[in-house]
């Protein structure tokens, strides 16, 4: 079976392509670095769409897209004109051509910034903040919209849009990083009273989740994607201070101390405010049963504990 990705350099690609060549498909690569691999049987370059024939392709997996800048250093009009508009262009080869499933990266952040009850569920109705879920969601859109208009094209195709939480698994950058650089240097964590929960995305589960969209006939939808149950960053910690061999030093301060502590912050200026104090101490989990029941399964292959390790030992490799 041949498969197009598109970002197949990037983190999630480099995984994703080494786990779908080592189940024997034959992998092409759409990027805008052109570094030939003995994964690919071939590279494009994005100047090079209009040429590029996808007729003889399965599936298009289309991962390529800005990420998120926590920092909010980038210009807001880039999010637009790379997840969106990259998204349109390889979507409209997608519906001209002779392929027959599209996956789509969206994220959870294109669902809503915040999680308000138990967990996030596909039926939410969107409320991204910011140009990166803004971005998401127009792209989500505009595949739906197309594929509304296309109804003819549309015979015998199957589209997924995936809505991932953070994805974690060996060269992942970002925010994770960060928190293994300062746990790793046995700077204590003061925020223990808050016991909050995340989800994560394992690679090894989203790989397993694509393969089974791409081998099994899964009815075309927004599916949210993620580990079965979340981590709170207590545990977090915990799992860091294992991965190098320290003791987690964890200070439970009274809540009331540290929003204080926080509201200071706010007429001061300074690095722990109102805002960044509720960044790191809400929940947010991820509902995965509606993925789980379509391709068949009660339990992700990897726990979010075992996934988490394998991250973290790969950080400790490097």
């Amino acid at each position: 079976m041949r498969i197009l990705i598109t970002g197949a350099s990037g983190f999630v690609g480099t995984n994703l392509s080494k786990l779908l060549f080592a189940s024997n498909f034959v992998i092409e690569s759409l990027d805008i670095e052109q570094s030939i691999t003995k994964l690919f049987i071939s590279t494009h370059h994005w100047e090079n769409l209009d040429n590029l024939d996808l007729d003889q392709c399965d599936t298009i997996i289309h991962l390529a897209g800005k990420a998120h800048d926590t920092r909010n250093k980038s210009d807001a009009q880039s999010y637009f004109d790379i997840n969106t508009g990259l998204t349109q262009k390889i979507f409209d080869k997608f519906l001209e051509s002779d392929a027959k499933k599209f996956i789509f990266f969206s994220s959870v952040k294109a669902a809503s910034e915040k999680v308000f009850g138990d967990f996030l569920a596909e039926d939410i109705i969107p409320s991204p903040v910011g140009p990166y879920g803004e971005s998401k969601i127009k792209a989500e859109q505009y595949i739906l919209k197309k594929i509304d208009e296309n109804q003819d094209r549309m015979v015998g195709k199957r589209v997924y849009i995936l809505r991932p939480c953070m994805i974690h698994g060996p060269g992942n950058k970002g925010n994770l990083n960060l928190l293994y650089k300062v746990v790793s240097k046995g700077i204590p964590w003061p925020l223990g009273s808050f016991d909050n929960k995340r989800s994560f995305t394992s690679i090894d589960n989203l790989s397993f989740i694509i393969e089974k969209l791409i081998n099994m006939d899964i009815e075309s939808g927004i599916y949210h994607i993620g580990d079965d149950d979340p981590l709170s960053t207590n545990q977090l910690i915990g799992l860091i201070s294992e991965s190098v061999g320290k003791k987690s030093h964890i200070w439970n301060i009274p809540k009331g101390l540290i929003n204080f502590f926080a509201k200071t912050g706010d007429k001061l200026h300074l690095p722990l405010n109102t805002f960044r104090l509720q960044k790191l101490t809400e929940n947010y989990v991820v509902s995965n049963a509606k993925i789980k029941r379509a391709i068949g399964v009660n339990k992700l292959p990897v726990t979010a504990s075992d996934g988490m390790v394998k991250t973290l030992t790969s950080f400790k490799n490097n």
